[in-house]
């Protein structure tokens, strides 16, 4: 197994469990096939430590944003620090934010006021979002439907006909290692019917690894499991897929090269 152009669109290189290796292996993925890496920022720290991975390496850029989860204990001031991340010249969307009734029902209403803010000055600049939405479709989709961003639903986990009112608004779809999992549904229907110039592949490393290595800690060239999976139901190769989801990548993250 040997694939080039692999681009993922959503890592978190700046998690923890990257700590003792981390620049032994993001110097060897282009050994592994990976062109290029979005490290998410959750956080105004990790929105900071990603900007420092994107001046270290030439094949890594970032996003900034404030997840969900961290509806307590972000400051105004943090919220002006994502927006002012967005001006680098290596920033490319405004991420990883969103909904997440899941683990933060209680915060609802908070969550719905962070993302609508963040949502709106992405929309203002033109930058793509990169969304996390669990278990609050409806409200997802009305504040996207309200500012019509660029972007992608990362990780994406809804149905066939909630992917195509994303698509409606110029979206993408992010498919990672869950496509592989023995009781996948939903992604695999997904996968099935989504319009080769709207996929986009990712990994959410460390976490969501592909089979044959769930539970064990993500990296980028991992996504050739994802891309062969998805090469699988769609009934190609995976270098196509791989090569489309670049371009695609490419395309909505206005990188050259």
């Amino acid at each position: 197994m040997s694939y080039c152009n692999i681009f993922d669109t959503h890592a978190h290189y700046d998690d923890e469990r990257f700590d003792t290796d981390r620049d032994e292996l993001l110097s060897s993925l282009h050994e592994n096939g990976v062109s290029g890496i979005i490290n998410c920022g959750c956080d105004a720290g990790s929105s900071l430590f990603s900007r420092d991975l994107s001046e270290k390496y030439d094949f890594v850029y970032f996003a900034a944003g404030i997840h969900p989860q961290e509806v307590d204990g972000y400051r105004p001031e943090d919220l002006r620090l994502t927006e002012a991340l967005t001006e680098h010249e290596k920033c490319v969307a405004v991420g990883e934010i969103g909904l997440d009734y899941h683990y933060g029902a209680e915060s609802a209403g908070r969550q719905r006021e962070l993302f609508e803010a963040q949502v709106r000055f992405a929309a203002e600049k033109g930058i793509p979002v990169i969304v996390h939405d669990r278990e609050a479709h409806a409200d997802t989709l009305d504040i996207l439907k309200k500012y019509r961003p660029g972007g992608v639903m990362h990780c994406y986990s809804g149905s066939v006909e909630m992917a195509e009112e994303i698509m409606k608004l110029g979206m993408y779809i992010g498919i990672g290692g869950s496509v592989t999992f023995r009781n996948a549904r939903r992604p695999v229907e997904v996968a099935a019917v989504l319009p080769e110039d709207r996929l986009l592949l990712e990994t959410d490393c460390p976490y969501m690894s592909p089979v044959p290595f769930r539970g064990k800690r993500c990296s980028s060239d991992l996504i050739a499991y994802t891309a062969e999976k998805i090469a699988e139901i769609r009934g190609t190769d995976a270098q196509h897929i791989i090569d489309a989801a670049c371009e695609n990548a490419k395309a909505l993250f206005n990188i050259s090269k």
